[in-house]
């Protein structure tokens, strides 16, 4: 595995934000392009702690940087952005690109059993896995045992499986201290999205959708010491539509014996589904991360 290749580099809050380029062996050894803000404190030479950001269907990993409004608090709190692609790019499948909710554009952060899916769609193994692997090769000034991740519908219910798999594993790729979500897909083998991604890229279909379901996963966390924050808006259509489903989230929560505190589920009216809404509650996400990040012990 080779280091990645500098693409472009902007400043912006003191900061900078820079795009890489390289291959990736979870995805089959396709491309993919990946941005990292570094504040200033990581500019003079401080290690930071690391805020992974996982984006939603049809979206990349400029989406946020542009739309999110991230860079400013992160700037304020001293903490580094990760933002990776959603996806693998470029496999030449079959009608990888017939749907925009399955295929290209659409990994849902999970590792694929079945064919021909496979050989590419791992995201599950990237972000967890190799893309901490490259931030290493980049010799960046982060301080990788201090992760966190957060993230918009899919992106949302990447975050919080990936999160809540970490919590559960014996000995987890990356070990993410805290997780939060705008609008996420809460509980993907009841909807019809879920559906749709477990039963094309697994081989076990919806019972091995489980493993990547945060409303299962929350169930097999009692007991664990979790920090999470959810915000959906209830004008959003996706909501309405039972996509996000977070009433099911809700309710595996407090059966698991978590509360507000441990796991914060906020409902908001009017808002929708789109980068508005999130831009309006990130700071909030922002501070929320900052404050266990910062807490925790430095390397």
């Amino acid at each position: 595995m080779s280091a990645p290749e500098q693409v472009a580099q902007n400043y912006s809050f003191d900061g900078t934000i820079t795009k890489y380029k390289g291959t990736a062996a979870a995805l089959g050894g396709l491309e993919t392009q990946f941005n990292v803000f570094l504040p200033k404190q990581a500019l003079d030479g401080d290690k930071v702690p690391v805020l992974y950001y996982l984006a939603g269907l049809t979206c990349n990993e400029d989406t946020a940087p542009w739309k999110g409004g991230f860079l400013r608090d992160a700037a304020a709190e001293g903490i580094a952005l990760v933002f990776p692609d959603t996806s693998p790019r470029g496999a030449s499948i079959e009608d990888e690109d017939k749907d925009w909710d399955f295929g290209t554009g659409a990994g849902f952060y999970i590792n694929a059993t079945k064919e021909p899916w496979k050989k590419h769609y791992n995201m599950y193994d990237f972000v967890t896995a190799e893309l901490p692997q490259l931030l290493e090769k980049l010799s960046l000034p982060l301080d990788l045992s201090r992760s966190s991740i957060f993230g918009h519908s899919m992106g949302g219910h990447g975050a919080l499986t990936l999160y809540l798999k970490s919590v559960l594993a014996s000995s987890p790729s990356t070990k993410y201290l805290s997780a939060s979500a705008f609008a996420p897909i809460a509980n993907p083998t009841q909807c019809p999205w879920g559906d749709k991604a477990f039963k094309g890229y697994l081989e076990g279909g919806l019972e091995e959708g489980k493993e990547y379901d945060a409303t299962e996963l929350i169930k097999q966390a009692k007991g664990k010491d979790l920090k999470v924050l959810v915000d959906v808006g209830t004008g959003d259509n996706f909501y309405k539509q039972k996509q996000l489903l977070p009433e099911n989230f809700i309710a595996a929560r407090d059966a698991a014996g978590f509360t507000e505190k441990d796991v914060s589920v906020n409902l908001h009216d009017n808002y929708d589904h789109s980068y508005y809404f999130i831009s309006t509650f990130a700071p909030a996400h922002i501070k929320f991360h900052a404050q266990v990040l910062k807490g925790a012990s430095k390397l």
